[in-house]
């Protein structure tokens, strides 16, 4: 499993992770979402001992991923974004090689038993430059799987595959899990859905929350943006629900409206609903809009930003202003 605790990662005065705790139990998928830039890369690294943490503590299979690096690499299979191949080997040849750096015995069996496991023993002779960008995705987590580690650590793994070779790694992905913790980074919020057990979501290298894709759906439904109809026109509702106390704004939208809450901690349906009745209007729809995980991430973010926004000084908002106007 991988246990992580107020884990750092600072380049001087730059603070790229900000003390985040999370774990990935045995036989889970742990997907690790967030936009470019929020600190995925940076945190996966950490974990497979690629660079140390500035503060905080990481167990991977047991171990500390700082005091117990080497300990650590022998339990972790990493694939990188960018993967690693020498594009004038062939599969095998590759794959040899990986093996003989991690020691293994018996290491073409072993190259073309894990080939089949990634659905590719048929192209074990070819050349990787001759491979396409998905088969070579498939080699690049052929050797993160080599050595049968206990956990997977999986950098954007479908990044830059077509839709078939998305779906078809997914699969691989999801029939991992018998044998290995698994922990993927996307940004792709529909690919997480569809694969994971638990959801971490990280923003400018903070979580800002996590949970399954169940549980988390479940929070913003309580307390996040709705969408109403209503036999009233339009604009008239968008007056009418946008003064109520736990509204934050409205909007107008093709299906509707729709109304977003000050807090995610309040159910604004309620209130929402007495106001149309109060005005004579018969209430057609009034919907959650936080369905799938893409809306829970807009949503969280969302909350996030007016945070800051609330949070910052005046002086502070004046001057980014200030700066804006400038720039423009």
């Amino acid at each position: 499993m991988i246990e992580v605790n107020e884990l750092v990662k600072q380049y001087g005065d730059f603070v790229a992770v900000k003390g985040i705790s999370f774990n990935a139990q045995p036989g889970q998928v742990t997907g690790f979402l967030g936009p470019n830039g929020a600190g995925k890369t940076t945190t996966l690294r950490m974990l497979t001992g690629f660079m140390p943490p500035t503060a905080g503590s990481a167990k991977v299979a047991g171990f500390d991923v700082f005091d117990q690096s080497m300990e650590v690499r022998k339990r972790v299979g990493y694939l990188p974004e960018s993967v690693p191949l020498y594009r004038d080997m062939t599969a095998v040849q590759y794959l040899m090689y990986i093996g003989e750096i991690r020691g293994i015995k018996h290491r073409r069996e072993r190259a073309y038993e894990v080939l089949r496991r990634v659905g590719l023993s048929h192209r074990g002779d070819s050349l990787i430059r001759t491979l396409s960008k998905g088969m070579r995705q498939r080699v690049g987590l052929a050797q993160a799987l080599i050595h049968d580690p206990e956990v997977l650590i999986l950098d954007e793994p479908t990044i830059g595959l077509d839709p078939i070779q998305v779906l078809e790694l997914r699969d691989l992905i999801s029939e991992l899990r018998q044998k290995h913790t698994v922990l993927f980074s996307t940004h792709i919020l529909s690919e997480a859905e569809q694969v994971c057990d638990k959801v971490v979501i990280i923003q400018q290298g903070a979580i800002i929350a996590q949970g399954t894709p169940t549980e988390l759906r479940a929070t913003l439904e309580r307390g996040g943006r709705v969408l109403v109809r209503a036999n009233a026109p339009v604009e008239d509702l968008s007056e009418a629900l946008g003064t109520l106390p736990s509204v934050l704004h409205t909007e107008i939208v093709t299906e509707g409206l729709v109304v977003t809450p000050k807090t995610t901690d309040h159910d604004p349906r309620p209130e929402v609903a007495r106001r149309i009745i109060e005005r004579g209007w018969s209430l057609i729809e009034l919907r959650p809009l936080a369905v799938n995980l893409e809306e829970i991430f807009l949503e969280l973010t969302r909350a996030q930003k007016r945070a800051e926004v609330v949070e910052a000084p005046p002086s502070e908002t004046q001057s980014e202003t200030s700066e804006a106007e400038v720039q423009e």
